[in-house]
């Protein structure tokens, strides 16, 4: 029987261990769709909603342990749909590959309907590797080479195939002048051991063996070498920060561990930063540089990527390498002598008793009144009751502050974010690929009612539809829901001193609970304090996926770490122009704030 290109193309991608395409259909791909019913177990066709829904969850898909994500989308219209998911894949270094139709080769350059410059479309957010199929023989060095520059570089790319190239019969690269052969598809892209030479080592080891107060800052780089980093923390005293794309990579309950940095960071983390003499940085690429030490401490900085070292502090050594054989190294190189032992001591100590200390802030902060319901209340009874292996995604806005400060991950709970694109509505899509990736895990989505407008809604009908297919059917969509684009809000009072416009900031009512229930699944309200952990009990142990309806209030703040000054009177300002909201931002403002103040029976 005589194989056609649309044929060929997904049994390669089955050999690549591809088990899943996410899209949906158009004129322009109806050439593979057709045939993905024809290839035995060949990748499943998982139906979103809208073609950004399927970039987002291809990359949830990769993010939590799935391989390389695959999307797929017809020309013109839906690859113009793709772009916000897949440069969400390029920011936070993901591997994803988008295959997108094309009108035919005979119409190209006639202003033919969803006829578009698809090269000049894809060029910047799959500058890893982007490339057309225009002919048969072409086609397996074009998608080996896109998946494994994916893999390797951690990034989308992209390969475009015209609609008439799809039903061409299949026939491969031969051995003669201008055609390029490729080789099977292998699972093992990306592995292996880099490490930096000894020299630079030894010069690294110096630096971290002159310190006594030492910082260590992990991000997503770190996943993988959780263990080497403990080891070194605990050679040398230091206490631990987490970037929020690094969360997951070591446990919050750790006593050394201070949490997240920056703008939604912690005062722990702020303190360590701010207090340090050495600082190593080990897979983060975190760009806000004022969270990192005052200029001129001695430090050090490894990543696996040269391009991306040595951008956000000015450090003294870098060490391109990948961070378990890195640090398993600059162990062995390490001073822990009896002289440094009694200065690491004292400072471990503050480190831990400054972490104890911000647990009960966050405690007494969660219980602080609101009407009708906290929202760090929300997260906080969440973190008691997660599930050993549960995944968690968020969405961008005030539930990424909560998520960031409250959220307690345990050794195997895994989670993460938008973290550089910060673009809204990613939380929902992310926990679908993720429920892909890792049947057997619960996912649970945090999401502000913002982005749960913009396209959370509909991609329950994703989760409905597919509920069956996974091994635990466990997956919550919590809705923060106070009727406001609480981050921009927050934004215009704090760094703008705007008061908030309502005529931008407000959002239309409506029940989430109720259309959850509309389309099949579980709806819960909650809009009592009192509620919150048992809706939380009943939702982690339902048959079908949930939607948490939490009636929460705007005006409690995401106050940052350290306030500034400006800050403080930008928001002054805003108050002082009439922001509507101004009696309820005061009274939670100034009944959060004072949490860090006050012993908490300590």
């Amino acid at each position: 029987m005589v194989q056609n290109v649309a044929n060929h193309l997904l049994q390669r991608l089955s050999q690549w261990g591809v088990t899943e395409i996410f899209g949906y259909p158009g004129d322009s791909v109806n050439g593979l769709v057709a045939e993905m019913a024809e290839v035995e177990d060949g990748p499943r066709f998982v139906q979103s909603r809208h073609e950004e829904m399927s970039a987002f969850e291809a990359v949830g898909y990769a993010k939590f342990g799935g391989g390389v994500g695959v999307c797929m989308a017809t020309g013109g219209p839906g690859a113009v749909h793709l772009l916000n998911g897949l440069y969400d894949a390029k920011l936070d270094h993901v591997p994803v590959l988008a295959i997108v139709g094309q009108a035919s080769r005979s119409a190209m350059g006639g202003a033919y309907q969803q006829e578009i410059d698809l090269h000049s479309l894809f060029k910047d957010v799959s500058s890893a590797f982007l490339e057309t199929v225009n002919v048969p023989e072409q086609l397996p060095n074009v998608l080996d080479r896109a998946v494994r520059t994916a893999l390797s570089e951690r990034a989308p790319t992209t390969v475009i195939v015209p609609a008439d190239v799809q039903e061409l019969d299949y026939s491969p690269p031969g051995h003669e002048f201008k055609h390029v052969p490729s080789s099977a598809p292998d699972r093992l892209v990306g592995g292996g051991t880099v490490l930096p030479p000894d020299s630079e080592l030894d010069r690294a080891a110096e630096v971290l063996n002159s310190g006594e107060r030492l910082a260590v800052l992990i991000g997503q780089g770190a996943r993988g070498a959780s263990e080497e980093v403990l080891r070194l923390a605990d050679a040398t005293g230091a206490g631990i920060a987490k970037a929020l794309l690094g969360k997951d990579v070591l446990p919050d309950d750790l006593p050394q561990v201070t949490g997240a940095i920056g703008l939604l960071g912690t005062r722990p983390s702020w303190e360590l930063m701010r207090d340090c003499d050495t600082l190593l940085i080990v897979g983060s690429n975190l760009p806000y540089s004022q969270f990192l030490p005052p200029f001129g401490r001695r430090a050090v900085e490894i990543d696996i990527d040269p391009r991306f070292i040595g951008m956000r502090y000015p450090t003294e050594v870098n060490l391109v390498g990948d961070a378990a054989s890195t640090l398993r190294a600059l162990l062995e190189r390490l001073d822990t002598g009896p002289e440094l032992a009694k200065g690491r001591k004292r400072w471990r100590e503050t480190v831990e008793e400054n972490v104890s200390r911000w647990r009960s802030v966050l405690q007494a902060q969660a219980g602080v009144a609101a009407d009708p319901v906290n929202p760090m209340l929300v997260v906080h009874e969440l973190s008691s009751r997660l599930p050993a292996n549960a995944v968690v995604t968020a969405d961008s806005g005030s539930a990424t502050n909560w998520y960031a400060r409250f959220l307690r991950l345990g050794e195997d709970n895994r989670g993460s974010l938008s973290g550089t694109l910060a673009t809204m509505g990613c939380a929902v899509p992310y926990a679908i690929g993720a429920k892909f990736a890792a049947p057997h895990r619960p996912a649970i989505a945090l999401v502000g009612d913002g982005a749960m407008q913009m396209n959370g809604l509909t991609e329950l009908l994703t989760a409905r539809r597919y509920r069956d297919l996974w091994q635990n059917p466990g997956l919550v969509v919590c809705v923060l829901h106070n009727n406001d684009l609480n981050q921009v809000t927050w934004e215009l009072r704090a760094m703008a001193g705007s008061p908030k416009t309502p005529y931008s900031q407000d959002l239309p009512e409506m029940s989430y609970a109720d259309f959850a229930e509309s389309v099949g699944l579980v709806g819960i309200r909650v809009d009592r304090p009192q509620d919150v952990g048992p809706a939380w009990d009943r939702a982690l142990t339902a048959d079908r996926p949930v939607v948490l309806d939490v009636h929460c209030d705007g005006d409690v703040p995401p106050i940052p770490p350290q306030t500034e000054w400006g800050q403080v009177t930008d928001t002054l300002k805003s108050m002082l122009a009439g922001d509507p909201d101004r009696t309820g931002v005061a009274a939670r403002g100034i009944a959060t704030k004072v949490q860090e103040y006050l012993p908490h029976g300590r």
